[in-house]
Order: structure tokens, then C-alpha cells, then sequence
């Protein structure tokens, strides 16, 4: 299997630019995920994120985690776990509204570091949608539009710990499923591995790696570059020791866009024919909740059957 791609920011303000836009246009086509280097998001920041997420889970979700496990007896399991996943998570959302002020048992200081690195993670993600729409040959500011809607998108991050589990062969960290939405940028631990990806039908691991910012691509993105960019299907293997961290932070259409493929990337070949459907993003997600680790052609399939109520809608409006 050829490396994990690795993308260094920095050499596209150099003269290697063509070679690293080349190499993201490669890891989108062929690989759906790639982990970033020298991105703009300072070590300081990431290590003060790391520092309070783990001491939070420590005070406030270990003992929390520790009563689920006992209640469900997932400790002593003889059979493979199919309906659960072995992780502690709290979500915090950022756009179209925060809710950060109203998660309880967060220190003062977590809340303002969070708002902070959310904050340059949502300049990120928007920066890499315009590096993805360049590829694409989409004008500047396309994909963003494409997820604005009438309030702007949905931004938010999933704050996950993976404790050390007594039976990883019999239960996920978290099943494989593809990410319904956008583009989504994962701060990792950088000592415990367990994120896997599947390529060529074989599970590849995602390297820890130090201050680096994981990013894989959504089901929205396959529509609206209808199939040349491919959201894959992904899984945390539990681990026996070491106790995994895991921020990944989702740049989402708004609930009311309407997420469909790009009609330059339609027309741009004469035998290419738009083979996904026109949806609005809260009909998907309501969807995907119920389905989330069942494979994604059946939503697209699904989601057919909402296009004239769509394009209805938008006549009305």
C-alpha cells in the first residue's frame, strides 16, 4: 500500500505549489482522506486543546463512561458488539449558533481555548474548500456557497475519547460508516492510533502524527462533484491500552441548502451524466441518523425520491 498522504500547506505559497496541488487533487480522488502539515493553526493552541480535553475527560467523563460500560456489561462480552461503540463524546456546536456556554461541567478556560481553535479550524475548512474548488476548476467560493443556505453552514465538533477497552476484538471504538456532511478536519492523539480507512478493500490505518489536522471528505462533497471526489468509509479500532483523543469538527451545508451536483463538473465531459440527486441537507441528515453505519447508495437512492419536492420549493420561493 503507497503512503498516507501528507500535505505541507506551506509549499503553496512556494514553487512547489502545482506539485502540493496536485498531491491534494490525488488524496481527494484516490484516497478521500489527508492529513495536514504546517496548516496555520499553532502547536500552542493544539497542546493547550489536548491538555484541557484530556483533563476534562478525566474529571468530568471517565467515571461517567466507566458506570455505561457496567450497566450494559460490556466488560465481560462473549460476542462481537454490533449496536454500540466503545467511546465517551460531547458535542460542541459553533455555527450557525455556539452552544458552548450551555455544555456543562466545561472550565472557563476550555470554553474560551475551544472557541478559539474552532475559530481557526473554520478558517481552514474554508480555505481548503476554495483549494478544492481550484482542482475541480469551480470558480473561487463555489463550494462555499454551495453550503451556505439562507443562515450560513453547520460547524460544529465532536469531542471523543477511546479508553483502553478489555475486548478490541469484539467491539468498534466506532463502527465504519462514511460522514454525512462536508469536509471534516480531525485533531487526533498523536500516541494511540486506531482510525481506519478503507482502501482497495483493505482497512489502512491513519498515521498519528504530531500537530498534524486529519481531513476526509463527506457524502456532500461526492454529490456536488458528482463521484469524482468519494467520502470513504472509515472506523476506530478499540485498543487494549492507552486511551485515545479525538476532535473532529464537521463543516456542513446549512439545513435548508440544497446540495446537488456542480453542473460544471456535469457538463464538463459529453459522455458524464449527473448520476446523484438534488436534496435539501436536513432531508439527508434526518436520513443518515437512522442509517449512519449502513452503506451510502441507498440514501443517494433515497434522496431521489425528494428531488420534485425540492425543485417545487425552490419555485415557490
Amino acid at each position: 500500500m503507497e503512503n498516507f498522504p501528507v500535505i505541507n500547506l506551506e509549499k503553496l505559497n512556494g514553487e512547489e505549489r502545482t506539485s502540493t496541488m496536485e498531491s491534494i487533487k490525488d488524496a481527494c480522488e484516490n484516497w478521500g482522506f489527508f492529513e495536514l502539515v504546517n496548516h496555520g493553526i499553532s502547536h500552542d493552541l493544539m497542546d493547550t486543546v489536548e491538555r484541557l480535553t484530556k483533563e476534562h475527560y478525566k474529571k468530568c467523563m471517565e467515571q461517567r463512561f466507566k458506570e455505561m460500560i457496567a450497566s450494559k456489561a460490556l466488560e465481560g462480552v462473549l460476542a462481537e458488539v454490533t449496536d454500540m461503540d466503545w467511546e465517551s463524546t460531547f458535542f460542541l456546536r459553533h455555527l450557525p449558533s455556539t452552544n458552548i456556554s450551555e455544555i456543562p461541567d466545561l472550565e472557563e478556560e476550555y470554553r474560551k481555548v475551544m472557541k478559539e481553535f474552532a475559530g481557526k479550524l473554520e478558517k481552514l475548512a474554508e480555505e481548503l474548500l476554495d483549494l478544492l474548488c481550484e482542482n475541480l476548476g469551480l470558480e473561487k467560493g463555489y463550494l462555499k456557497k454551495a453550503f451556505h443556505g439562507t443562515k450560513g453552514p453547520n460547524f460544529g465538533t465532536k469531542v471523543s475519547n477511546y479508553p483502553p477497552c478489555p475486548n478490541p476484538e469484539l467491539i468498534k471504538g466506532l463502527r465504519a460508516h462514511t460522514d454525512a456532511g462536508g469536509i471534516i478536519l480531525l485533531f487526533q492523539d498523536d500516541k494511540v492510533s486506531g482510525l481506519q480507512l478503507l482502501k482497495e478493500g483493505k482497512w489502512v490505518d491513519v498515521p498519528p502524527m504530531r500537530h498534524s489536522i486529519v481531513i476526509n471528505l463527506g457524502d456532500q462533497l461526492e454529490v456536488i462533484t458528482n463521484g469524482k471526489y468519494k467520502s470513504v468509509l472509515h472506523r476506530v479500532i478499540a485498543q487494549s491500552d492507552g486511551n485515545r483523543m479525538s476532535l473532529a469538527s464537521f463543516y456542513n451545508p446549512g439545513n435548508d441548502a440544497v446540495i446537488y451536483p456542480a453542473q460544471a463538473l456535469v457538463a464538463k465531459e459529453t459522455d458524464e451524466k449527473q448520476i446523484y440527486p438534488k436534496f435539501m441537507f436536513d432531508d439527508y441528515m434526518k436520513l443518515y441518523t437512522t442509517v449512519k453505519f449502513q452503506a451510502k447508495e441507498p440514501r443517494f437512492e433515497a434522496m431521489k425520491a425528494t428531488e420534485m419536492d425540492v425543485n417545487l420549493k425552490q419555485i415557490a420561493a
